[in-house]
């Protein structure tokens, strides 16, 4: 079930709010809608300083690694196993 939300925006906010729903041929409520859940997918999920903080705790560790020729060779190789 839905929570009710109330936003005060000015007279001229308002306005341009409800234009851009009649433009989209959307409610007011609707349009607002929209414009949170854009809000909310261009939020990163994790901040700056975690992810900063995981790169750092990588680097200090060793991974075996190749020579990309050697590597791709080894991919291939393994696909020939495959039934």
């Amino acid at each position: 079930m839905g929570k009710r939300l109330q936003v005060t925006a000015d007279d001229k906010e308002h306005r341009e709010i409800t234009r851009a729903a009649r433009s989209g041929h959307v409610s007011v409520a609707a349009r607002v809608r929209q414009a949170m859940q854009r809000a909310r997918a261009a939020q990163p999920g994790v901040d700056r300083e975690t992810r900063l903080q995981a790169i750092r705790a990588a680097s200090r560790d060793a991974f075996p690694t190749t020579q990309l020729d050697d590597m791709l060779a080894d991919i291939a190789a393994g696909y020939g196993d495959l039934p």
